[in-house]
């Protein structure tokens, strides 16, 4: 009984500490809806400008990692195929954030069998060669990638859950001082935040940046249904399971369908960018 007064009784401070910590979190606008109407709300503890200082240190280590292991770059046509597409896709960012076509882009292919590329805060890429030569994907196939990792970055899902983090970790450091909890009980919170707190928000980047990334490929003049046969190609790859690029929710037969759906809502943007 003692105990259960004790949670109890620093409940209370510990909820209205949390509640403070989240609200202190800027509401900002990173992104217009576009054709495919993204406009969830998105709150901030980090400022755009910290989270790309940050991006770019990371992403100048990471490729100077590769450049040191001599798997930076080392096909000059797979370079050539990719910077062709991100040069595609890049302009058409300015239907989602007009500042985004001025961002420093940095597009570098890195030689491994893993199937992946990514997108950092402020405009940062790189693509692995497994994405190319595993999957055998077509141009439009990698649009539909690249968009989707670019969207990441226009909707600064990055300094979003970054920021998600930082509260997180906040709220766990005072509560289990408060509690009186060891390292072992702090990580348990931890765990349960993250469940609580991260996967539904992790649903809400995966659905966005898909919905995102097929508008980009249209408005490129790439074919946005190309997204939909890019991830029956993953599944296959993946042995039932999808590689980690595309492993976070929304489930693979819901993603399908959602692709489908608003590959559909942009085909007329994809021809208008073809004739």
């Amino acid at each position: 009984m003692r105990a259960t007064y004790h949670i109890k009784r620093f409940l209370l401070p510990v909820c209205m500490i949390a509640a403070g910590i989240l609200l202190g979190c800027q509401t900002a606008e990173t992104t217009q809806a576009g054709t495919v109407g993204v406009d969830r709300d998105q709150r901030f503890a980090l400022s755009s400008a910290e989270v790309n200082k940050a991006a770019d240190q990371a992403y100048d280590k990471t490729m100077a990692q590769a450049k040191k292991k001599g798997v930076l770059n080392r096909n000059p046509e797979q370079v050539r195929l990719i910077r062709e597409i991100s040069n595609r896709l890049i302009p058409a960012t300015a239907a989602f954030r007009k500042d985004a076509p001025k961002w420093k882009w940095e597009v570098n292919v890195i030689t491994s069998k893993e199937v992946n590329a990514w997108c950092m805060p402020g405009g940062k890429m790189a693509v692995y060669t497994g994405l190319i030569e595993q999957l055998k994907a077509t141009d439009d196939e990698l649009a539909a990638v690249m968009g989707h990792e670019i969207a990441h970055a226009l909707r600064e899902h990055g300094r979003e859950r970054a920021s998600q983090q930082m509260a997180q970790q906040t709220i766990i450091g005072i509560g289990a001082a408060l509690l009186g909890i060891g390292e072992l009980g702090a990580g348990l919170v931890n765990v349960v935040a993250d469940v609580t707190v991260g996967l539904p928000y992790a649903r809400n980047f995966e659905r966005e940046a898909d919905r995102i990334g097929v508008e980009l490929a249209a408005r490129a003049g790439y074919d946005p249904r190309a997204a939909v046969t890019l991830w029956q190609k993953m599944i296959k790859v993946g042995g039932g399971g999808p590689p980690e690029i595309l492993s976070t929710h929304p489930a693979p037969a819901e993603r399908i369908e959602d692709l489908k759906e608003y590959s559909a809502k942009v085909m007329p943007l994809y021809k208008k960018a073809n004739r």
